[in-house]
């Protein structure tokens, strides 16, 4: 049986709509590109994400240029819980994999893409990230394009120049960490405020390397409204070792990491202030706009004794979709081809740090993300627990009252009665 996110049973019409809602794009200058012309049908690509809308608006141009059949406009502001509502989404998009997005999946909104050539070239692996969220039967509805690696980010020199090896166990980090610390460098550079940098790294390493990510998920779902402190599976009775164990770290963290933004973090990382930093490649991007000769890499944080439990954070960046509504399907169909050719989608990943989801993809050559390439290619890694809780349930501000001082175990507690209510009530 495929694990599903925390859902709360059969979705209603309502969490269809409501999928998406936040996922809306800031306008990019111009708002809309790629030329018009009257012999031509129009097919609306909707891509949002800021860091790539250049790249992404010249590739559309280009297209246009090359072929003669459709006008491709690129949209970065459609609101796509409206778009939906009013049957009119995007013909194509491709956009951040996640939970709002499944419940699009799940409800059948998005057309079978599974007779494309491209499809078929998707590692199994990759697919089976896919399956982590509710689908719909039968379909293929997604096609991964990109994936997002994320470790410790750790300061090579700092490293080097201090004796320190990078760690593969729990007691070999703990040790550096002590090492760093009597050499008066910060190990672990933390930034409370933001809160999905303590879910995404803090948090989701820890868990991610000790629990069965997929298998938890599983069982809470099928555990449902009786989650709880007498059930087999839960926050409180699966989650609390893990957590504890994370609270180990936070005597090795900067003292100011309460007050600390992730800018902070990354201004700190890139003038050399601390050895190790839990983030993503989104992180060095913005360390490298600092323009120092920092030399960074990425190891996956060890939490058990056994180098062999090592594993990656990942999670599907970018998925290529077609609405069943859409209205231009055969050239929707037609781009999405061509931005899954190797010319393209390899290129697009080089540059934005990410893993590239076909067999026939070639190693990353940046030495930053490099050393995460062994585990991604064995199939080493975890979908980060958190991207798997209900925005109802207020988790990120429940792990910042954990990392600040509170009790884990009345908090853990709370999420369990919040996620098992949800189950009543849907």
């Amino acid at each position: 049986m495929s694990p599903t996110p925390f859902r709360t049973g059969r979705p209603t019409r309502r969490s269809l709509l409501s999928a998406g809602a936040g996922a809306a794009g800031l306008v990019a200058a111009g708002g809309l590109s790629g030329c018009s012309s009257s012999d031509r049908s129009r097919v609306t690509f909707y891509q949002s994400k800021r860091e790539v809308i250049a790249h992404f608006r010249e590739l559309v141009d280009e297209f246009n240029t090359e072929q003669s059949d459709f006008t491709y406009i690129q949209d970065v502001a459609t609101n796509l819980q409206a778009g939906f509502v009013r049957s009119n989404p995007p013909d194509l998009a491709l956009q951040n994999y996640n939970l709002d997005m499944a419940r699009f999946m799940e409800r059948g909104a998005l057309s079978d893409l599974a007779d494309l050539p491209e499809a078929g070239r998707i590692r199994d692996d990759v697919l089976a990230l896919v399956d982590w969220y509710p689908g719909y039967e039968g379909r293929t509805s997604v096609i991964p394009f990109s994936v997002a690696a994320s470790s410790v980010i750790y300061n090579k020199q700092l490293f080097e120049e201090n004796g320190v090896e990078v760690p593969t166990t729990w007691d070999e980090l703990l040790s550096a960490c002590e090492t760093f610390l009597g050499a008066g460098i910060t190990p672990i550079y933390a930034t409370f405020p933001d809160l999905w940098t303590t879910t995404q790294g803090l948090f989701d390493y820890v868990i991610g390397g000790r629990v069965d990510v997929r298998d938890f998920i599983t069982r809470l779902n099928e555990i449902g409204e009786d989650v709880g402190p007498d059930s087999e599976v839960s926050f409180q009775n699966t989650l609390l070792e893990p957590v504890e164990q994370m609270l180990e770290l936070l005597p090795y963290l900067n003292e100011d990491a309460s007050s600390r933004s992730y800018g902070d973090g990354n201004t700190a990382m890139a003038q050399g202030k601390a050895a190790m930093y839990f983030q993503g490649p989104w992180a060095l991007v913005e360390i490298e706009k600092a323009a120092t000769d920092v030399e960074l890499g990425s190891f996956p944080l060890p939490v058990t004794d056994d180098p062999e439990d090592l594993k990656i954070r990942v999670n599907i960046d970018l998925s290529l979709w077609i609405p069943e509504q859409a209205d231009e399907k055969d050239g929707a169909r037609k781009f999405l081809q061509h931005l899954m050719t190797p010319e393209i989608q390899f290129p697009y990943n080089e540059l934005a740090l990410a893993f590239s989801t076909t067999d026939d993809a070639p190693a990353v050559s940046d030495p930053r993300i490099a050393e995460m390439q062994p585990y991604y290619d064995d199939g080493r890694f975890y979908m980060g627990a958190s991207q798997f809780i209900p925005p109802t349930i207020p988790f990120p501000n429940y792990l910042q009252s954990i990392v600040l001082g509170a009790d884990p175990k009345p908090i853990l507690a709370q999420i369990d009665s919040d996620f098992a209510r949800l189950a009543y009530r849907a």
